[in-house]
């Protein structure tokens, strides 16, 4: 029986990694399958991986129809096994629903990658769908960490340097590098308690610059 699955994880988890990994190992066995994303950020119609690794994907707009698309290609005599599908937290409930329709009408496994929630600690509306629906979800089991070294449960945005708690919920940007100048858009990973205060690792290492006690308690 095809199953629809949820892998999630905070990023630096290994999601996008993963699903390469998951296509490989279909396609290996013979296997077809399509491989969807959006908002990549590496560009539009591709999914890529941090460790650099990348792969050509269907891009998902928000006016996309899974279940169209995998009907029209059956029609015309394609044969598909099994989705991947990265950055899930992106889609709308409504191509959650046409993915759930897809297992259990078609028997075509799904595999859907994506973070619960967003740098304002709100779940995404497609990964709390897939939550809803999802026959299996898996949290990924490599944690990625804060930078006081505790494991990282919340995404943190920042904006040239600062970080933010308002703003649009999708914005490109990719994990801050902490050794140049702070990117315009810019994500981190924090523990619960330095995303409640706020503590990215540029303000503790300023703050530890000039000898201020940091605000464990």
């Amino acid at each position: 029986m095809a199953e629809l699955h949820f892998f999630t994880g905070t990023m630096d988890s290994g999601k996008s990694t993963l699903a390469l990994q998951t296509n490989h190992n279909h396609a290996a066995r013979g296997r077809v399958g399509r491989i969807f994303t959006t908002h990549d950020r590496a560009g539009e119609a591709i999914l890529s991986s941090r460790l650099g690794l990348e792969h050509d994907a269907l891009e998902v707009t928000d006016d996309f129809d899974f279940w169209r698309y995998v009907v029209d290609a059956l029609t015309h005599g394609a044969r598909i096994d099994y989705l991947i599908c990265d950055e899930a937290q992106f889609y709308g409930p409504r191509q959650i629903d046409q993915l759930a329709r897809i297992v259990d009408e078609l028997q075509i496994d799904v595999f859907a990658f994506g973070i619960l929630s967003d740098f304002r600690t709100e779940l995404f509306a497609g990964s709390r769908r897939l939550v809803e629906l999802a026959d299996r979800t898996h949290v990924l089991q490599v944690e990625a960490l804060c930078w006081c070294g505790k494991r990282a449960t919340h995404n943190a945005r920042t904006e040239n340097g600062e970080m933010v708690t308002e703003g649009e919920v999708i914005v490109v940007g990719d994990v801050e590098n902490k050794n140049a100048e702070p990117a315009e858009v810019a994500y981190e990973v924090l523990c619960r308690q330095h995303h409640r205060r706020r503590m990215t690792a540029a303000r503790a290492k300023a703050i530890s610059a000039v000898s201020e006690p940091l605000p464990f308690a």
